[in-house]
Order: structure tokens, then C-alpha cells, then sequence
């Protein structure tokens, strides 16, 4: 059954190759930053390149922290690549002149890999927690990186509304945050669209799941 994703049009780059990505897994697709559209889709994927700050920049010109909040707290289903899955996060230490808060949905601080190469360019395995959804089918493929900085640590509080919430993790110089599934917000660090055909079957779960 295909189902309606939005992918967010705010001013981030790549996101023609998310929409294609998704569309070849059978979902239909719509690049738009109308706010009813993107209530209304069964998926919402917010895209996210570049530095954390002028992302969040972009995100709230169109009011994206707002409906990623109305969406969660509705059981809407949201997912995030890459800067995309950091802005979810409470705060980045990336350097700007106009420093922004992250979603807050949840608690930590994204900061600078540290690694003998920065930044992650490249295919890495990742460590995908029992009974994952996102990963089913995929625990020994790998994914395709492009970042300087990532989530350290992943510690939702139960009592926050978060109690099965699970990451996936990798290793670049050292451990870090690969993906989160948390209800109905997900999120990846690194490229399902440029992953091959392991991408588009990780992808292609999420949408069987919306």
C-alpha cells in the first residue's frame, strides 16, 4: 500500500535524491514546505546538510520546529537525515555567528567527532539494537557518512514520554549516535539516498511501517 511522505522543502540541499530515493520504494512524494501537506502526510522527512545553526535557520523560517513538535505529539510519523537528525538534539557546538537551539526533542548536545580523519566521508557498519524496525533485514550492510559532527550519547528519559526508544550506533574514531527510532520519530546520521541498496531498504521499512 503506498503511502503520502512529505519531504520538508526549507532551503537544505540534496533533497531531490530523497525524494527520488522515496519514490522508488513505492511511496508518493511531495517537496513542499506547506504546513497542511505536511500535517497530513502519513511521513514526514525532514532533509538536513551543512551546519546545524543555518539549518535550524532555515527550519524555522517555515516554521519546521512546530510541526515536527505537532507531529510527535500526534503520533506522526518523522524521520531525519543527517544535520537533519542533529537538530532534533537539545543544542550543536558547531561553530556560527547566530548560534540556534535544536528541537529539543531530545536531550544532549551534538558536537565535533574526534577522529584521526574529520570529517566521516564514507561506508561504516553500524551496531542496530534488537528488534529494530528500521534495520530489519539490514544488520550487516552498511551506510553511506558525510559529517564533522554527531550525538555522543543517546539517554531519553522514560519518564518523558520516551521509554522504548533505541539507537543505533557507529564508529568513526569513536562511538556515536547512528540513528534513533523513538515512537514515531526516527533518524539517521548518515544517507539512506546515497546508501545503494541498502538505503533503499531502510527506506523502504520505514515507509511499510507509516
Amino acid at each position: 500500500m503506498s503511502r503520502d511522505v512529505v519531504v520538508l522543502d526549507y532551503g537544505s540541499g540534496n533533497v531531490r535524491s530523497a525524494v527520488r530515493a522515496l519514490e522508488r520504494v513505492g511511496a508518493r512524494v511531495e517537496l513542499t514546505a506547506d504546513r497542511e501537506a505536511a500535517l497530513a502526510a502519513d511521513g514526514l522527512l525532514v532533509p538536513g546538510v551543512g551546519n546545524f545553526h543555518a539549518c535550524m535557520a532555515g527550519l524555522a523560517a517555515a516554521d519546521g520546529p512546530t510541526l515536527v513538535r505537532q507531529r510527535v505529539a500526534a503520533g506522526g510519523a518523522v524521520l531525519g537525515v543527517c544535520v537533519g537528525m542533529q537538530v532534533m538534539f537539545d543544542a550543536s557546538t558547531e561553530p556560527s555567528t547566530a548560534p540556534l537551539p535544536g528541537v529539543g526533542e531530545w536531550p544532549g548536545t551534538v558536537s565535533r567527532l574526534h577522529a584521526p580523519v574529520v570529517p566521516h566521508m564514507g561506508w561504516s557498519r553500524v551496531e542496530a539494537p534488537e528488534g529494530s524496525v528500521l534495520f530489519a533485514g539490514l544488520e550487516s550492510e552498511r551506510f553511506y557518512f558525510v559529517h564533522s559532527y554527531a550525538a555522543h550519547t543517546f539517554e531519553p528519559s522514560a519518564a518523558a514520554g520516551h521509554p522504548a526508544a533505541r539507537a543505533t550506533w557507529a564508529t568513526h574514531g569513536e562511538r556515536f549516535v547512528a540513528a534513533v527510532e523513538d515512537g514515531p520519530l526516527t533518524a539517521t546520521q548518515f544517507h539512506p539516498e546515497k546508501s545503494g541498496s541498502a538505503g533503499l531498504a531502510l527506506l523502504e521499512n520505514w515507509v511499510r511501517a507509516l
